[in-house]
This record gives structure tokens, C-alpha cells and sequence, in this order.
């Protein structure tokens, strides 16, 4: 007679289970199945396949009911970031009563739970690190020093940046390293007159072409995956039809699956990972089936955590045991601690007066960029660290009359005037980790999975206020000097989050002490563990993190298969 829960633990068993199938979920994922291993995607949301469902992605604008707009009471099903969701992509976010949460203090988490997570909604925004940013603790005492460096994670980026597709220019500085770029989107008139305006009166100063995941020039690895040439539609968060811009669902996915490897599980709520007190390791993944509300188990040698950074705290608080009595990993007690983000409160706007001749060509899905500027190469500032810059321009809409009747409407309607046009900046600052910003289980709420509710406890400080105040200060200036007029800088007061690039928690570490992971991301103390979305991250730097996650993780999944292969996992 058959053992039952024998055999139905091997139908459950894989070589990996990758928990996320997001931006890092589904690099781990590609590189894994790669590889050789079976493994196992777990995404809590349903399936959204390339190209089949993108159900607005070639709407016209008249075709939305409301222009767009989210009626009031649809508004309120996304809770207060209703109203600024768009009808074209709603479906894409979370609606607020699928995991409800305890803000301690006001945090804006922003989720979308389906494949391909939020690489669907991004702003596909690319810049690598350099060692001042890997450096930065080390210098100022701030978090702990990371146990890697730029040299270690380069040939990486590398790795990613050419499968991915990145359009950018070669710039040549030495605080945002050039990658393997595809060509870059063209600057418009205002941000090339800014560009010379800031070489003329700065030596430290650079507006460059903002470094984004596009096919610009379609490459035979990109032809492969099925992509084609970005369109200039910049209608990207509606998913992309041609897979003009990087997603998990129109490139990493798609790939992993082609090897014959990779099994997708939706709606499935991750619980906890199990540990096996006997061989002092983690051995499988404890699902909730979001439709029937049961629970399922399954089982792996290695398993990636990849659940978005607050998520993937969460589980690893939840994955208690005899042994890990404060969660998987937690023996410093340090767990969902250090919580960070980045500070975008700093905003400024203005008209300019030039060029109201000149209108663009064409749709730019990008924008340009400052990279920091701030304590390069000193401590300037009363602040720490610094803030990188988003800088875009559009040329207001053709003006003309609609006065008159009969052959007066039509001169007026022909008689064409070309607008004046707008400029924005967007700060990007580097906030400090701190112990005091964290996130914890509530000890008796739970949401409807049975899953302990996280409890979000996240301020600014003193360090983001003073960088908020410089950065206006300097951007006025800057404005100034470009002769732009009717400038506005102001403090956002945005809630912490709301950047949507939450990071930290088991963060990386030499020391087991004050760290949760490894220089290989690998938990210290549950080596078949590893942590490789913005839970990882011991700092925030002030360029968007992306990028670095797909490296970070690229790098961890094949250091694993590696060690496997050793008889080391």
C-alpha cells in the first residue's frame, strides 16, 4: 500500500522554490531554470501571460468611460492612492482589503499582486551604483558596511543590463558608473539648453539622458525573447504589447519557462518558510490557496525570497520554529529592522520662455536625470549623503480660437500659436536607515489568510528634512540661472514610501551580529535562505534600485546552483 503523504510530498518537492514573481522574482527564476533546477515561482496574485492580458494597452483615449478617471467609488476600493490610479491600469494595484496592514505611523506601501508584480508599473528607471554609494556607511557610521563592492556586483550589472535592454549614454562619471547601453532617447530643446546652463556655471554638476529599460535597438538576445523596438507610446504601465520595455512577463518569465523548468503557482499566500529542526535547514514554503483558503506545502533544496521587500519580512518573521523563536534567521533580533526608502518630497516646477517656437517630436518615455551632486568627495553639507535629480520638460498644447462663427471659427481654428513650455524636477534622496524604522507582526491582528498583520512603524528625520531644504535651494538657483521663470519649490510632505522603493530589513553584512544575510545574500544562519529583493539592501543610495536588485540576484542564483553543485547546499 502506498505511502500517501509520501508520494504527495514528492509530487510537491522541486530543486528550488522562488517566492515572487517579480522584478528580482523572475531574474532568479531565468537564472535558476537556467541552470538545470526545477523550480518553483509561488505568486500570490493571478496570472497576467505577455500581450494576452493587457486589456487597455491599445485603448484610445475616448474608449475610457470616465477619460480615465476612476469613479468615487472605485476610487475607494485603492484606498487614499485611489484617486491618483488610473482606469487604464487599476487593474494592476492592489486593492485595499487584500492584506490589510497596521500603520503605527502613516506609510504609503504601494503593491500590485499579480506575475509580474509591479515590473508592470515601474518607472523603468536604471542606474548602476559606484563604491561611493557601496562606501557610504563605512564612511559615516550610518547602518552597517556592506560586504560587497562595485568591482563584486559589475560584471552583473553587465550581465543584466544587455538581457534587459538599456537605452543610455556614456557619460563618464565616476559616481554613476557607465553600463552596456542601447542608444538613448533624444534630450528635448529645454533640457539640452539646462544641460549647457549647468556645464557653463557647475564642475560638479551633469544633466544627462535618464538611463531606462527600453529596446532602443533591438539586439539578437532581445529578439530572441520575442521583444521588438520601443514605440514612443508611453503607454508602458498598461503592459507592452511589443515588449518595448523590460518586464518580468515579457522577458525573464517567458525565458525561465522556455527551459522546461520552471513551475508557476498563483494565488498562492505565501505563510511561512519551513525550517527542519533535524538537518538545520530551511526545507519548503507553507502556501495559503487564495481561492479554497487551504494550505499546501512545498518543498526544495535552495528557496529564493523575492516577495517585495516588506513582504518578504514579514515571512521571514512569520517562519517561526524551536530554533528561530523571533522568525528564520533572527538571532541578532535585528529582523525588519533598518527599514528605508527614498525621500522624493523635494519638488520643484517652472515655465520657460524660450523655444516657445519649438514643440517635440514624438513620445519620450524617459526623462532626464542629475545624478548626486552632494558630499562626493566631502562632507559639505549638514546633511548626509545626498539626492539625485528627475528633470522633464513638455511643450504646452498648440493654442488657437474658437471664437466666431462660419469663415471667422475656421481663421481662428488655423490660426496656430505654439504654447510655452513646463519644467519639473523630482528629488531622489538617500534616506539614512535608522534601528527605530521597522516593521513588526502585530501579536494578535491577522488578515483574512490567517497571516499575522505587519505593523508599520517608518518616520522621516532631521537628515531628510535638511536635504529637502537643500534641494530646493539648489534647484531655485539652478532654475534661475536657466532663466526659467514662475518657479515653484516646494516640500510634498508625502508619507515615507510613497516613492514606492521600500528597502531593508535583512539587510547584508559581514558580521552575523548586525547583519542577516551574507555577502551572497545567503541568510547567516540558514544558508539555503537567500534574501535578493529590497529587504536585502543595507543602504538606499539615491538611484532607483531596480537594476541593483536584478544584479544582486542574478549573481546569489548562480553562486547557489554553484554550491550545490559543490554538495554545499
Amino acid at each position: 500500500m502506498p505511502n500517501f503523504n509520501l508520494d504527495a510530498k514528492k509530487g510537491n518537492t522541486y530543486d528550488a522554490i522562488v517566492i515572487g514573481s517579480g522584478i528580482s522574482g523572475g531574474w532568479a527564476a531565468k537564472e535558476l531554470c537556467e541552470r538545470g533546477l526545477k523550480t518553483l515561482v509561488l505568486e500570490r496574485g493571478r496570472d497576467v501571460k505577455h500581450i494576452v492580458d493587457y486589456p487597455t494597452a491599445n485603448k484610445h483615449p475616448w474608449e475610457f468611460e470616465f477619460g480615465g478617471k476612476l469613479p468615487l467609488e472605485k476610487q475607494a476600493e485603492f484606498g487614499r492612492r485611489g484617486a491618483r490610479i488610473h482606469e487604464s491600469t487599476a487593474h494592476f494595484w492592489m486593492k485595499e482589503g487584500e492584506q490589510e496592514i497596521v500603520q503605527e505611523k502613516p506609510f504609503q506601501w504601494t503593491r500590485g499582486y499579480q506575475v509580474g508584480g509591479k515590473s508592470l508599473l515601474w518607472a523603468r528607471q536604471t542606474q548602476r551604483w559606484s563604491d561611493l554609494d557601496f562606501e557610504g556607511p563605512a564612511r559615516d557610521g550610518y547602518a552597517v558596511d556592506w560586504p560587497i563592492r562595485y568591482q563584486d556586483l559589475a560584471p552583473w550589472y553587465s550581465h543584466v543590463e544587455k538581457f534587459s535592454g538599456i537605452a543610455g549614454n556614456y557619460d563618464g562619471l565616476p559616481q554613476l558608473p557607465d553600463g552596456e547601453f542601447l542608444k538613448p532617447f533624444d534630450l528635448s530643446c529645454v533640457e539640452r539648453h539646462f544641460q549647457k546652463v549647468i556645464a557653463a556655471n557647475y564642475k560638479d554638476r551633469h544633466l544627462i539622458h535618464g538611463r531606462c529599460a527600453h529596446v532602443t535597438e533591438p539586439q539578437e538576445i532581445h529578439l530572441q525573447q520575442g521583444r521588438a523596438k520601443c514605440q514612443h507610446r508611453n503607454l508602458c504601465n498598461r503592459g507592452c504589447p511589443f515588449g518595448g520595455y523590460f518586464s518580468a512577463n515579457a522577458s525573464t518569465l517567458p525565458w525561465a519557462e522556455r527551459t522546461g523548468n520552471m513551475t508557476l503557482r498563483t494565488h498562492a499566500v505565501v505563510h511561512s518558510i519551513i525550517f527542519d529542526e533535524e538537518k538545520g535547514s530551511a526545507v519548503g514554503v507553507r502556501i495559503i490557496d487564495a481561492n479554497d483558503m487551504q494550505s499546501y506545502e512545498y518543498y526544495a533544496k535552495i528557496i529564493f525570497c523575492n516577495a517585495s521587500a516588506l513582504n518578504s519580512n514579514l515571512i521571514l518573521l512569520n517562519s517561526t520554529s524551536s530554533r528561530f523563536p523571533n522568525g528564520l534567521g533572527n538571532d541578532n533580533g535585528l529582523l525588519g529592522k533598518f527599514i528605508s526608502w527614498h525621500n522624493y518630497r523635494g519638488q520643484i516646477s517652472a515655465r520657460s520662455e524660450q523655444f516657445s517656437d519649438k514643440m517635440s517630436k514624438g513620445k519620450n518615455p524617459s526623462h532626464s536625470y542629475i545624478p548626486r551632486f552632494r558630499n562626493l568627495n566631502r562632507q559639505e553639507t549638514d546633511f548626509l549623503r545626498g539626492y539625485a535629480v528627475g528633470f522633464g520638460s513638455s511643450a504646452r498644447a498648440v493654442q488657437f480660437s474658437r471664437a466666431g462663427i462660419g469663415e471667422e471659427l475656421k481663421r481662428n481654428l488655423f490660426d496656430r500659436r505654439l504654447g510655452h513650455w513646463w519644467v519639473s524636477g523630482w528629488m531622489q534622496g538617500e534616506v539614512i536607515p535608522i534601528e527605530s524604522n521597522h516593521v513588526r507582526l502585530h501579536e494578535e491582528l491577522k488578515d483574512k489568510y490567517g497571516i499575522p498583520q505587519l505593523v508599520l512603524s517608518c518616520d522621516w528625520t532631521e537628515n531628510d528634512d535638511k536635504m529637502v531644504k537643500d534641494y530646493m535651494e539648489q534647484m531655485t538657483e539652478m532654475f534661475e540661472k536657466a532663466g526659467f521663470t514662475e518657479i515653484n519649490a516646494r516640500d510634498s510632505g508625502s508619507a515615507p514610501g510613497s516613492d514606492i522603493h521600500e528597502m531593508g530589513g535583512v539587510r547584508m553584512g559581514n558580521d552575523p551580529k548586525t547583519s542577516l544575510l551574507n555577502k551572497w545574500n545567503q541568510l547567516h544562519h540558514c544558508k539555503n535562505v537567500f534574501v535578493t529583493d529590497g529587504a536585502c539592501m543595507t543602504s538606499t543610495a539615491t538611484q532607483n534600485p531596480s537594476l541593483t536588485y536584478m544584479a544582486i540576484t542574478a549573481r546569489a542564483a548562480n553562486f547557489a546552483v554553484d554550491e550545490i553543485n559543490r554538495g554545499n547546499l
